[in-house]
């Protein structure tokens, strides 16, 4: 009887192939919108998740800023200004911090190689766990070693875009550079980031904090960065704040005092932004195949209206109910899952031939690797064919019910 009922499903939709085809067509738009629109929230998704761990996540940076709250005699709007000393204290005060390293900015240093003069190169003075810290993976030479603290090495790693700038295609590891005179020698090239504008890591000339020191007044530092253990990156941040507040006498719940710069935290509300919109465009997605679902069910009633004189005839020779149900359902779900096959290979075109939509590109030259890329992932086309089942089951259901609930005798006399 199932194979019998099979055949009639598979010849009614011979039978009106036309009709078959448009009905497919409908249903294959609907999930290839749904896979296009998955896929772009995954790209977005893995853009942002790649811009972040340029930055590193597991990262806390402390900055000096001025009180805001009265603590004790002092006033409130007294400057707080690091000093060296502060990164110690975070080292035995604080034990989730694994590494700690200070940081010494300079901007507009003049920076020289031969005959080539900049003055936008990003200069700082770090401590060597400063590349495990913010994630600097070193593409050719070495990173900055504690021998080099020691030593007061006149060396520096430098970014690949500083790279471009200094040496173009020149070879640059054991070359030197002048830092407002002084001759350092490149030692390591750092992987290019992800990042834009001209203060970014890929414009980074690291130094030893020892060797700026020889250069600059390093009394007070820019800011202190950290890396941790364990997952409460909130409370290790109330932790700093409150070492801090006990050594430059500020209230520590005064968050003007000291900025805490918390990478995790930003990564954390950023991943709730790119959930909402995933779930968002598979809403509108699933609205888009409702309406391919609509047609199907319009058409499945249209079919069940010009076949109930077969359907009067099925029943009187021996046909339940849920033979009946079952063929129409199986009809709405062959026309459902194959425009669904249709419509993923129409989505994998779409997605071959857009290829990355800008985000990063837009702020600079070689940032492509942070465009959005439409992602069609096997999570995405699970959710699309779990989505597609259910409007096909939804749109075939009713005109399978009505065409099981037909009166026999009714069916017959029909014209």
């Amino acid at each position: 009887m199932t194979n019998d009922l099979l055949k009639e499903a598979y010849g009614a939709m011979r039978h009106n192939r036309r009709r078959t085809t448009l009905t497919m067509l409908g249903m294959a738009w609907g999930i290839a919108t749904v896979v296009i629109l998955l896929a772009f929230g995954s790209g977005f998704e893995r853009a942002i998740n790649l811009i972040f761990s340029s930055w590193g996540t597991d990262v806390i940076g402390a900055f000096p800023g001025r009180t805001s709250l009265q603590a004790g005699g002092a006033k409130a709007g007294a400057e707080v200004r690091l000093k060296l000393a502060d990164v110690d204290y975070i080292r035995n005060e604080v034990p989730m911090a694994k590494g700690v390293t200070p940081i010494f900015d300079k901007q507009g240093v003049i920076i020289q190689h031969d005959t080539r003069t900049f003055t936008n190169l990003f200069l700082t003075g770090v401590f060597p766990v400063y590349e495990r810290i913010r994630g600097f993976a070193v593409a050719t030479g070495r990173g900055l070693s504690e021998q080099d603290l020691a030593e007061h090495a006149r060396v520096a790693v430098i970014g690949d875009e500083a790279k471009r700038r200094l040496f173009s295609g020149e070879q640059a590891l054991g070359q030197s550079i002048r830092i407002t005179g002084v001759s350092f020698q490149v030692i390591g090239i750092y992987q290019h980031k992800v990042q834009g504008g001209d203060n970014n890591d890929n414009t980074l000339i690291a130094i030893p904090f020892s060797a700026i020191g020889d250069l600059y007044d390093t009394q007070y530092i820019t800011g202190i960065f950290m890396d941790y253990e364990g997952q409460d990156h909130q409370q290790l941040a109330r932790v700093v704040r409150s070492v801090l507040a006990g050594h430059h006498n500020f209230r520590p719940d005064d968050k003007r005092a000291v900025f805490i710069a918390d990478f995790k935290q930003d990564f954390d509300e950023f991943t709730v932004v790119t959930t909402a919109l995933k779930i968002l465009l598979a809403f509108i997605g699933a609205l888009t195949l409702g309406i391919g679902g609509i047609g199907l069910m319009n058409i499945m009633l249209v079919s069940v209206q010009q076949r109930t004189r077969e359907i009067g005839v099925e029943k009187a020779l021996g046909a339940q109910k849920h033979h009946i149900l079952f063929q129409f359902l199986a009809e709405a779900l062959a026309i459902t899952f194959a425009g669904g096959i249709a419509g993923i290979g129409i989505a994998y075109l779409i997605s071959w031939c857009v290829g990355a939509l800008p985000l990063m590109s837009a702020f600079g030259d070689n940032l492509q690797a942070g465009d959005i890329h439409l992602q069609i992932n096997i999570s995405s086309l699970a959710v699309a064919t779990i989505i597609l089942g259910v409007v096909g089951v939804l749109s075939g259901m009713v005109p399978a019910i009505r065409a099981a609930q037909l009166d026999p005798i009714e069916s017959l006399r029909y014209e």
